[in-house]
């Protein structure tokens, strides 16, 4: 887990996974989120596009290359702040896989908690053609190493093994 300390501007993280995506995940993400365009979700009225397919619902793949990239950058707990520059340059299909790869490229000391700092990304989701789908700049607030607080239960016994 990395903390503000962790950070230096131009390093470049790459997610460990990759993420295939399913029908299952574009029609639920759909669904929950009432979006009713029938290019997420009809098969015939895709068809007609000039995809000629179901396109995935592409506020589930600003989610996904965010989620894809919370390992390497806010999994100690940071708070978002802002996305800006949201761009999706490609389409995501069903059945494609999605990897994300972020550049730090600001860092600062928080002015109103000294307990934390703030961090800029750039952060970019690439499918399994190498055509990147998705990419934004996002500003984060996470805690240094000193006040990270340990969440793990423990459980006060030994091994016993």
């Amino acid at each position: 887990m990395r903390h503000y300390e962790d950070f230096t501007v131009g390093d470049t993280y790459r997610s460990a996974v990759g993420r295939t995506v399913t029908e299952t995940d574009n029609l639920l993400f759909t669904m929950l989120a009432l979006n009713t365009n029938e290019l997420h979700f009809n098969e015939e009225a895709a068809k007609a596009t000039e995809w000629g397919r179901i396109l995935v619902n592409s506020t589930f793949t600003l989610a996904l290359v965010l989620g894809l990239s919370v390992a390497d950058t806010t999994q100690a707990g940071a708070v978002n702040l802002g996305w800006t520059e949201i761009r999706l340059p490609h389409p995501v299909f069903v059945g494609d896989t999605i990897w994300s790869e972020t550049q730090v490229t600001a860092v600062r000391e928080s002015h109103s908690r000294p307990e934390q700092g703030i961090v800029g990304v750039r952060t970019r989701g690439i499918n399994q053609r190498g055509e990147v789908v998705c990419e934004f700049a996002r500003s984060f607030l996470i805690g240094r190493r000193a006040s990270a607080a340990d969440s793990f239960p423990g459980t006060g016994e030994p091994w016993n093994v």
